[in-house]
């Protein structure tokens, strides 16, 4: 059983080693299943840097420079938060590409009990891609799989 989309790994693979591009990741609601599915890659470290996984307020402020005031106020899920988680990975880790994602897997009241996710793709500097993820999944487990499907997905796009 694959857990993620093996095909749109191996074409993100190919075309950062082909350009000789590096890729770091930023994570809270999907856990480091990013992270896990770039380091299963056939030669994953002739493009990916690493990644941190940063759930609260403190990491996501302490490792990615998170504006803190907003990040509170929004329980660490916004645009903005997800965009910064992205940019900052590219610093932290010396990457070309950054990924960043924040978001709920499970229903807690400070979503409404909605399941939704933010996630941005950030490329030498730049936003590239930002989008909100609503959530077809129910259980947690599978939400967070949806977000890292998706997000490789939109990379994959974004690649030259």
């Amino acid at each position: 059983m694959n857990l993620f989309d093996e095909r749109t790994l191996e074409a993100i693979k190919n075309k950062l080693i082909k350009n000789n591009e590096t890729i770091a990741v930023a994570e809270s609601v999907t856990s480091g299943f990013i992270q896990l599915a770039f380091s299963t890659a056939k030669d994953a470290s002739k493009f990916y840097q690493g990644g941190i996984t940063a759930y609260n307020v403190g990491q996501k402020y302490k490792h990615l420079h998170v504006e803190p005031i907003h990040a509170i106020s929004c329980n660490c899920v916004s645009e903005k938060v997800a965009v910064e988680m992205a940019l900052n990975i590219c610093q932290l880790f010396e990457s070309d590409w950054g990924l960043g994602i924040t978001g709920y897997a499970a229903q807690v009241e400070e979503s409404d009990n909605k399941l939704f996710a933010y996630f941005a793709i950030a490329y030498r500097g730049k936003v590239v891609n930002k989008k909100k993820l609503n959530a077809i999944k129910k259980d947690a487990f599978n939400v967070q799989l949806e977000y890292v499907n998706h997000v490789i997905e939109a990379l994959k796009q974004h690649l030259h």
